[in-house]
């Protein structure tokens, strides 16, 4: 099963993460969630990463790839 973002002439977008905002590097509909690997429309797109340049789908999956990637914060929840 394709979502929608997968039909004909749907292209994933090269995003260049900023604070606050983002720049479209490369033109398309969607760019992929680090963590899930769900599309999210860019217009949608509220959740990323400056430091690591990565979008994710929802705050629950940017936590996850903090809590990944600094264990030590795994003590603190």
């Amino acid at each position: 099963m394709m979502n929608r973002f997968e039909g004909p002439g749907a292209r994933e977008a090269r995003i260049r993460y900023l604070d606050g905002d983002f720049q479209v590097v490369s033109p398309g509909a969607f760019v992929r969630c680090a963590v899930t690997g769900d599309s999210i429309p860019l217009d949608e797109l509220r959740y990323w990463s400056v430091e690591r340049q990565e979008p994710y789908a929802s705050a629950a999956a940017s936590l996850q790839r903090e809590v990944e990637l600094n264990p030590e914060l795994r003590s603190r929840q």
